[in-house]
């Protein structure tokens, strides 16, 4: 399996057309047809379902799709760095979830991009799980990370910054008209909950065993705001993510007890940096490490 076909095999699977992918790939239809049959003969595994409108994937074929996108991701890091070895060239791939903290890590950044102009940053957003799977797999060289998190993995710095939760709610819902939301507050109200953090022990424990009615959960808050603005219901997540002020029809309102969360700028242990990447950690370690 060649990176070349796995970049053909990506192109089929975005345009559910080989016609489309043939020409977004400058190649002829038969020939992208001939390489994935090839493909499908070496795996041993049919990857699409060919109709008459679009070419849909098979359960392998999404498998496929997932690391296929991975490794490519990798692949395309590794060149990055093999092709800028002077110093202060090269890329910094820093993966976080959503947090008004990371506003502490973009100020770092800025302040690397005087140092070092021609260094290239790429952000990556999802939630806790999503960044250290990346983490993991050396797709990212730094996660932002909400805790509780596993860190023990990992070296970390922890930020100065902390989270407030709180809810999230339309101006009209009657809980706007409260300074603080309790657990009894959100008894029988439709919740919109993180994925991630219903996991959390520390925010299960605030709900001190009251019934949660969940009737939607998130990655990311800006799509859990429109749920919210739709009237399905209550977003329980992190202050400073969505913009509340002026005319805005969402207010937000802190959780009591207050409950707050930390975070940490973690990286694998014996991780292989490029000059530009060891150069940030420096930077971290130097702003951040005392904490």
């Amino acid at each position: 399996m060649e990176i070349r076909e796995l970049k053909y095999f990506l192109a089929i699977a975005q345009k559910q057309n080989i016609s489309r992918a043939a020409e977004s790939l400058y190649m002829t239809q038969p020939s992208l047809s001939r390489q994935m049959q090839n493909l499908e003969k070496e795996l041993g595994k049919q990857l699409f379902v060919r109709g008459s409108k679009k070419i849909e994937l098979t359960e392998a074929g999404y498998l496929l799709r997932k690391r296929a996108e991975e490794m490519l991701a990798l692949y395309e890091k590794t060149q990055a760095e093999l092709a800028a070895p002077e110093e202060g060239i090269g890329e910094i791939r820093i993966g976080g979830g959503e947090s008004f903290a990371v506003s502490l890590v973009a100020r770092l950044a800025a302040k690397l991009r005087e140092e070092l102009p021609r260094t290239l940053f790429r952000f990556y957003s999802g939630d806790t799980q999503d960044v250290t799977e990346r983490l993991e797999k050396g797709l990212i060289d730094f996660g932002i990370l909400v805790e509780p998190a596993e860190l023990s993995r990992y070296e970390f710095v922890r930020l100065p910054q902390k989270d407030t939760w709180g809810v999230l709610m339309r101006r009209d819902s009657p809980l706007a008209q409260k300074e603080y939301i309790t657990p009894q507050d959100l008894r029988g109200k439709p919740l919109i909950r993180s994925q991630h953090a219903l996991n959390n022990q520390e925010l299960s424990a605030w709900f001190d065993d009251e019934e949660q009615t969940v009737t939607a959960t998130y990655n990311l808050l800006y799509n859990a705001s429109l749920l919210v603005r739709e009237g399905m219901g209550y977003a329980v997540g992190l202050d400073k993510i969505i913009n509340t002020a002026g005319d805005s029809d969402l207010c937000f309102r802190p959780l009591f007890p207050k409950l707050e969360s930390s975070l940490a700028v973690a990286w694998k242990k014996n991780q292989l940096f490029s000059r530009p990447a060891q150069r940030f950690l420096q930077m971290l370690q130097e702003e951040f490490g005392n904490q």
